[in-house]
């Protein structure tokens, strides 16, 4: 974030947008929050003018919203979820002398219930036409506002919309976190729901930096950071987006690598052996380590430990698949529920409850909206 702020300063950037995901859950801690609330202090102290902050999928929508008011004192805006009211998620931002230099459609996470009504007896390809138009019809309504007040001013002014959505063909990497909108229900939308006069688009939901349908004009900036080690390898960046006019140039901008992230798998000596290859050259590296060896390797994390000790290196997973290989030999199958997803939990009671299989579906799509609910933060409810 110290770095971005010197971006933003470095490049005189006028507004940033942050497209969702702020945080990666709803109740964020206290030293996270003291990091967000410093650097919205930072940025509004630095050459950028404006800062538009949408809620993802992870965020709490009232839990965003709440200092929104005070904020708005240093020229941040909080759009924490979606508005019946279209106008509410249209910003006009202002230059020095008070005239108007860009419109954001400040289109939130779009949650089931903003944008669909749901009805018994309705199917699963149901459900996802309807979440589909009515993603395209809540962008429609925005952007027309959005029309309608660029019409009113005195010069061009470019429109730019926001969205914490999937849209189809979006690259995703295993283990990297991305969860599932909506469930019971895929979801994607093409580029086509979105209305041609926006200039251009800019999207939050899928960590790798990537372009909707290969366009210029619609992407995804991608997550700063590494979210997990599927994505170690990865070249982060932010968009920068300069306008001439209401014509639009795209440039990424890399990200420095500020946590080096390595995984390592092999026997026993292609571990040790990268081990003191990293320790040589002073690397501070979080690891992910997973043992492939034919020897059954008992003491593995004990021998790890020693390998770093002294060393800048931190390991923070380590995954044994020989003891695991062999356990599953002896005792045929060793589980806990911390090798169980919640969704697994609930297809084995059916089972344990001989659930005729014409009815497991349905039964697990209604859990799993019962689990979503759970998550899903209602700014409305008592």
């Amino acid at each position: 974030m110290s770095w971005l702020v010197e971006l933003i300063d470095a490049e005189q950037v006028d507004v940033l947008l942050v497209a969702g995901d702020v945080f990666d859950t709803s109740a964020p801690s206290n030293r996270a929050q003291e990091l967000y609330y410093r650097f919205l202090y930072q940025v509004a102290n630095s050459a950028c003018r404006h800062v538009v902050i949408t809620a993802g999928n992870h965020d709490s929508p009232s839990f965003l919203n709440a200092p929104r008011e005070v904020l708005r004192f240093l020229n941040v805006h909080v759009v924490g979820n979606a508005s019946a009211s279209p106008g509410d998620e249209v910003l006009v931002l202002h230059d020095p002398e008070g005239k108007p230099e860009l419109v954001v459609c400040a289109v939130p996470y779009l949650r089931d219930r903003d944008i669909r009504q749901a009805e018994a007896g309705e199917t699963i390809s149901d459900k996802e036409r309807k979440l589909v138009e009515g993603i395209r019809e809540h962008y429609r309504q925005v952007v027309e506002e959005a029309e309608r007040i660029r019409a009113r001013l005195d010069r061009p002014v470019p429109i730019v919309a926001m969205g914490h959505l999937f849209t189809a063909g979006g690259k995703t990497v295993e283990g990297d976190g991305v969860r599932d909108l909506y469930v019971g229900s895929l979801a994607y939308v093409g580029a086509d729901v979105f209305p041609a006069s926006i200039d251009y688009l800019a999207l939050g939901h899928l960590h790798l930096p990537q372009r909707v349908g290969g366009l210029e004009t619609m992407r995804y900036s991608g997550s700063p950071l590494p979210i997990g080690f599927g994505e170690a390898a990865q070249e982060k960046s932010v968009c920068q987006v300069v306008f001439s006019g209401t014509r639009p140039v795209v440039t990424e901008i890399p990200v420095p690598r500020f946590q080096e992230l390595v995984s390592i798998k092999g026997d026993w000596n292609t571990i040790a052996a990268r081990l003191d290859e990293l320790r040589s050259h002073g690397s501070d590296a979080w690891l992910e380590i997973t043992y492939e060896g034919d020897e059954i390797v008992g003491d593995l994390r004990e021998r790890l430990d020693e390998t770093v000790e002294g060393t800048g290196l931190e390991i923070l997973r380590v995954q044994n698949n020989r003891v695991l290989q062999q356990a599953m030999m002896n005792f045929k199958c060793i589980e806990t529920l911390d090798d169980l997803e919640d969704t697994d939990v609930f297809r084995r009671c059916l089972e344990a409850h001989e659930v005729p299989e014409v009815q497991r579906m349905e039964l697990l799509q209604a859990y799993q909206e019962v689990v979503a609910s759970l998550d899903d933060d209602d700014p409305n409810a008592e």
